[in-house]
């Protein structure tokens, strides 16, 4: 496969200027020694160039290098799992002089031996959003806590029954993926209901939980999933969903069964496509996540790195927000139009 790299300075080099009225055409000024020293590298690599979740990360990284005087490089793969071409991205940022390297990783051999190589040749890696496999093939993960997303919108979904016992869907990802479990055990835990740990496994006895299947975030595979949930169970009145494509996918299914007035939905993510969904009612409540500020936070701790030699260690959360058009006391959010002006 042909390679299509887009490495974008984030900005031109500054041209010296010459102060009015303080020197003569014959008399050069001086450069400071801020001026002489060349702008730390830093780059950003994504899985794909055309998702707008990523995209809104090279919105961030875009302005907050221009904000803060890096230079900023950027590369994309041409699809969510093409390890060989985002290998090759990060050694062609090692040969363009990147001091830190953010990475939305592919969990495969190319990726990760070139990211360890960049490590051992002093480059900074943080991985963005998902952490590597394993985790020390990064320095650091920016990203949203799952585990509390899915706190939050089951918070949110308990408060909302208002008393009523749960008779509860729940729509998510695939067995074993970090991500789906620990947003649903979140959830569970949010809800008030016995959690497996964070990072365990999904599975529940909790009798409030009547259906459970694996839509791996597909709406095509959440409409059949819950159409089958409630054929069975047709008092089921929440629905949690792993991702906003699959609270759409349970807003067909309820709608074709006539009941999409009977069972509330709860979601994460905060795409524009889900904020609007929350605006018309197809969806309860979602939990926005801001890849903007991932970006963000990632630019600076690369400056941090070329201007102190400190690496950024572990986990640094991002944050996040409740999106609803119904709020509720005690439970902090935003409105459907403040989450459209930060929605990806």
């Amino acid at each position: 496969m042909s390679l299509s790299y887009a490495f974008q300075p984030a900005h031109l080099l500054a041209t010296a200027t010459l102060v009015a009225g303080c020197c003569s055409a014959s008399t050069p000024v001086e450069p400071s020694t801020e001026q002489l020293q060349p702008k730390p590298v830093v780059g950003l690599i994504t899985k794909t160039g055309t998702n707008p979740f990523f995209l809104k990360m090279h919105e961030g990284a875009k302005a907050a290098a221009h904000a803060q005087g890096v230079e900023l490089r950027l590369a994309t793969g041409p699809d969510g799992s093409d390890g060989a071409v985002l290998g090759q991205a990060v050694e062609r940022m090692m040969d363009h002089g990147a001091k830190t390297i953010l990475i939305t990783p592919v969990n495969n051999r190319v990726v990760i031996s070139a990211l360890q190589k960049a490590r051992e040749a002093g480059i900074q890696v943080i991985a963005l959003d998902s952490p590597t496999d394993p985790a020390d093939a990064s320095d650091a993960l920016v990203a949203t806590n799952h585990y509390r997303a899915g706190f939050l919108a089951g918070q949110y979904a308990k408060a909302a029954l208002a008393g009523k016992p749960p008779v509860i869907a729940t729509l998510d990802l695939f067995p074993g993926h970090s991500l789906g479990v620990q947003r649903h055990n979140g959830f569970m835990a949010g809800f008030g209901l016995p959690a497996a740990a964070a990072d365990s496994s999904t599975q529940s006895g909790a009798p409030e939980i009547v259906c459970m299947a694996d839509t791996f975030g597909n709406r095509a595979k959440s409409k059949a999933a819950l159409a089958q949930c409630l054929a069975q169970h047709p008092d089921i009145n929440l629905v949690y969903t792993m991702n906003e494509p699959v609270a759409r996918g349970a807003h067909d299914a309820l709608r074709a069964a006539g009941k999409e007035n009977a069972a509330l939905i709860v979601s994460i993510d905060g795409s524009c496509a889900g904020v609007q969904d929350v605006a018309t009612g197809a969806i309860a409540a979602t939990v926005q996540q801001y890849p903007r500020r991932m970006a963000e936070q990632g630019v600076a701790l690369g400056l941090k790195y070329a201007r102190t030699g400190q690496r950024a260690s572990g986990y640094v959360e991002s944050d996040f927000s409740l999106i609803t058009a119904t709020p509720l006391a005690g439970i902090a959010s935003l409105d459907a139009e403040a989450g459209a002006a930060l929605c990806w």
